[in-house]
């Protein structure tokens, strides 16, 4: 628990600190949120905010994690080390279409198929080194398995797993892309559901097979150090979130948001706990989805629209809702998600 408890502090504290002095940095150099003229009117007023803060993100997760090693002398592993490389990978994606973005003064970056192919390349990069380095035990940082609440007796092939792997991550990172479009919503919802990676983290730890043996024990590799790894993810983005609740003073931009995605997505694979992250993460999953409805329905019917605008978050913006008020009930609906998903996670515990 000290390794946790660090972990999260010195995150938060790093990400609190720093984040104002990369917003005096970006703003002097002038690199600015550009705001689509396609979007909601109200935003015109957030154009020039400070982006590209996603970075401090990064490195409060990273400097909170190997902190509390160093302090607590214990060693970092692999599956942990694995995630911080998704998340970094993911980032530095994010970070070339936030850079060309500012360089070309429009909300152009990276189209979506390069996005895609950038983010695809790492994801598959993680997966494949993640069926790599089993333990004394012979696991290895990713199963073979197919994972709800714990792995199921469903078993895929090496490549299919590392497509299934891909698709994980693609889906989790866009969603949060798609859920960062209003002050504090998507750092708000990732704190929560980082919080129930440390919890399940924990659980995981105290029941393992390697400590409690049994047939209710769970065979996951490094799940204490990965609770410590969501630690440092939470704390960096309550750090954050202060400077970034509305109004915001930086957005975290597409360094962030994929990373942030890459994250939830490489806890969940590596606790084994897959299909649960989308309980975990309804909130993502919701405002993907309402894309996707839009989309397929406009192609359907030749024009026509379900909600005003998609992501869902700017529909009630354009119903007049007001933005604080969005973020306080989506971050409701994000908490009520991880607590369905955290009881489910209980639950087969208790009854199997």
């Amino acid at each position: 628990m000290k390794g946790i408890l660090l972990s999260g502090a010195t995150a938060a504290i790093f990400a609190f600190f720093a984040t104002p002095v990369l917003i005096k940095f970006l703003a002097k150099k002038g690199y600015g949120q550009i705001i689509r003229d396609d979007g909601p009117t109200t935003h015109q007023i957030k154009r020039g905010t400070p982006t590209m803060g996603g970075v401090i993100l990064i490195l409060a997760s990273v400097v909170g994690y190997f902190v509390s090693h160093v302090v607590t002398g214990v060693a970092a592993t692999t599956s942990a080390l694995l995630v911080i490389a998704l998340v970094i990978g993911l980032g530095i994606v994010g970070f070339i279409d936030d850079w060309l973005k500012v360089a070309k003064q429009k909300s152009l970056g990276l189209n979506a198929k390069q996005k895609l192919i950038g983010q695809g390349i790492v994801a598959g990069a993680f997966a494949y080194a993640g069926l790599q380095f089993p333990d004394q035990a012979g696991l290895t940082p990713i199963s073979t398995n197919l994972s709800t609440v714990r792995d199921t007796s469903i078993k895929f092939m090496a490549g299919l797993v590392i497509v299934w792997v891909i698709v994980m991550v693609l889906g989790t990172s866009n969603g949060v892309n798609l859920t960062d479009g209003l002050d504090g919503l998507a750092t708000g919802a990732a704190v929560m559901v980082f919080t129930a990676f440390i919890l399940i983290g924990v659980w995981e730890f105290g029941q393992s097979c390697a400590v409690s043996p049994g047939l209710k024990c769970y065979a996951v590799r490094d799940p204490l150090d990965l609770a410590v790894l969501a630690a440092a993810l939470a704390g960096a983005c309550g750090g954050f979130l202060w400077w970034n609740a509305s109004p915001a003073k930086i957005f975290m931009g597409d360094v962030g948001s994929l990373a942030l995605g890459g994250a939830l997505a490489g806890l969940a694979i590596t606790l084994r706990i897959q299909l649960l992250l989308i309980a975990l993460g309804f909130i993502f999953v919701l405002i993907t989805s309402s894309v996707i409805i839009q989309v397929a329905y406009f192609k359907i019917t030749g024009g026509k629209r379900i909600f005003k605008m998609a992501p869902l978050q700017h529909h009630f913006e354009l119903i007049g809702w007001g933005e604080v008020t969005i973020v306080i009930r989506f971050w409701i609906i994000a908490s009520l998600g991880v607590a369905a998903g955290l009881g489910l996670f209980y639950a087969q515990w208790v009854v199997s």
